[in-house]
Order: structure tokens, then C-alpha cells, then sequence
């Protein structure tokens, strides 16, 4: 049953996140155009959405980065940890082939094939494979370590995460996506840029490029060891 939610929860989040890419950026849309703002506010909403599906059920990790941290930290059970990995990757493969299905007729009438991958992944603004990790690297640590913060006991009762639920999470999304979203795409999330990724490369699509495998490792395993930086974090200073 949790994993059932892991699913559901993250085909959500990249319904709604791809959904806001392939809004803004496809040809004849009446979202085109409408900027890095836009992504990133409905980014942090299609996160709080997934998290009200999952969370009573799985905790709502939607992210293989953040249940490895959570596992790291001793937060989350090692013998739970595929199990939820392997569900958010199919969600966020589900979640990118409904987009597809949705957006079908823009994808049509989208001659740039960069424009088309976008939708679906992300890919460096300025190539520079050292940098590029550093930065997926970078923002799950801020996103894995805030998040076991926003859980001590100091931070609690101070901001009622209780009552507050998802949205403390949504609001770090949106600030990781404005502050340090501009050079990668933020990925932070290898089940929002994998799973999608395979969707790109199986579906069949006019004018299009190869589905950028030389970068794709990155934002897998940046997040991973991001993630796994930002639990020894947490241990060190509590």
C-alpha cells in the first residue's frame, strides 16, 4: 500500500511539473511563454499535491534521493528502501507518458527538438559536467537536509509543521527552483528526470534528438550522493 502511494504521489508531481514545461514551452499552448517564474510556483504546487496523496499513507518521499537520506539519517527503514526507489521511478515514468498523451498535438505542431527533450528532462544551460553535478549535488543537499530539519524537535513546535503539512516542503521547492534552479533545471529528483527521460526516448515524436543519455547520469547520481552528504550532515550535528 505504501508504495502503491509512492507511486501515485510522484506520477502526480511530474504530471503537474512536466505538465508546466510542456505548457510553456510547446508551440500553440495558451500557458507558451510563460517563464521560469511559472515553472517554478507550479513545480512547488505539483510537489504539494503529490504530498497530500502520499503522505498519510508513505510518508510521501517522492524521490529516491530523499528516501536514501531519510534511510542514512535513520529516519526511514533500509528493507523499505527499494521498494519505495522502484515506485517512484514507474510513477515518474507514468506521470511523463500521460503529459506526452495530454500534450500530444503541441508536441505536433513543435518543430525545436531541444524545446521537446525539455518537457520531459533536464539538461545543462551552459555544459560543464563538473559544475553541473556540483549544482544537482548542491541543491539535494539544501532540499534532503531542510527537509530533516523541518522534523527536529527545535523547528516543530516553532512552525507547526503539523498544521502546515505540505507546504513547507512546497515553499522549498519553489526557493530551490528560483535561487538555484537556473543552471541544470534542478532535477534534485531522479525519478522526475529518469523515468521521463525513457518516456522521451520510447514515444514516437516528430523532429526529434536523441534523449541526451551522455548527461543523464548526472542528475541521478548528484541527487543520490547529495542526498547521502546531507543525512551525514544532520548525523554530524545532531
Amino acid at each position: 500500500m505504501k508504495c502503491l502511494f509512492e507511486w501515485l504521489g510522484t506520477l502526480v508531481l511530474v504530471l503537474l511539473g512536466d505538465g508546466v514545461c510542456a505548457g510553456n514551452s510547446l508551440n500553440k499552448t495558451k500557458g507558451q511563454g510563460g517563464g521560469w517564474v511559472v515553472i517554478t510556483l507550479a513545480w512547488g504546487f505539483a510537489v504539494m499535491c503529490g504530498v497530500f496523496i502520499a503522505g498519510p499513507y508513505s510518508g510521501a518521499h517522492l524521490n529516491p534521493a530523499v528516501t536514501l537520506g531519510l534511510a542514512i539519517a535513520g529516519k526511514f527503514a533500509w528493507s523499505d528502501v527499494l521498494g519505495y526507489v522502484v515506485a517512484q521511478m514507474l510513477g515518474g515514468f507514468c506521470g511523463a507518458l500521460l503529459v506526452w498523451l495530454y500534450y500530444k498535438d503541441h508536441y505536433d505542431a513543435t518543430p525545436d527538438p531541444d524545446t521537446k527533450l525539455g518537457t520531459f528532462c533536464t539538461m545543462p544551460a551552459i555544459p560543464n559536467r563538473c559544475r553541473n553535478f556540483f549544482c544537482e549535488f548542491l541543491g539535494t543537499w539544501l532540499l534532503v537536509f531542510i527537509i530533516l530539519m523541518f522534523a527536529t524537535k527545535e523547528n516543530s513546535p516553532t512552525v507547526g509543521l503539523g498544521s502546515l503539512g505540505a507546504f513547507p516542503v512546497t515553499a522549498l521547492i519553489m526557493a530551490i527552483g528560483m535561487s538555484l534552479g537556473g543552471t541544470t533545471g534542478y532535477a534534485i529528483n531522479p525519478a522526475r528526470d529518469f523515468g521521463p527521460r525513457c518516456v522521451h526516448a520510447l514515444v514516437p515524436m516528430k523532429d526529434k534528438r536523441d534523449s541526451g543519455w551522455g548527461y543523464s547520469w548526472i542528475p541521478v547520481l548528484a541527487p543520490l550522493c547529495g542526498a547521502a552528504f546531507a543525512a551525514l550532515t544532520f548525523i554530524l550535528l545532531f
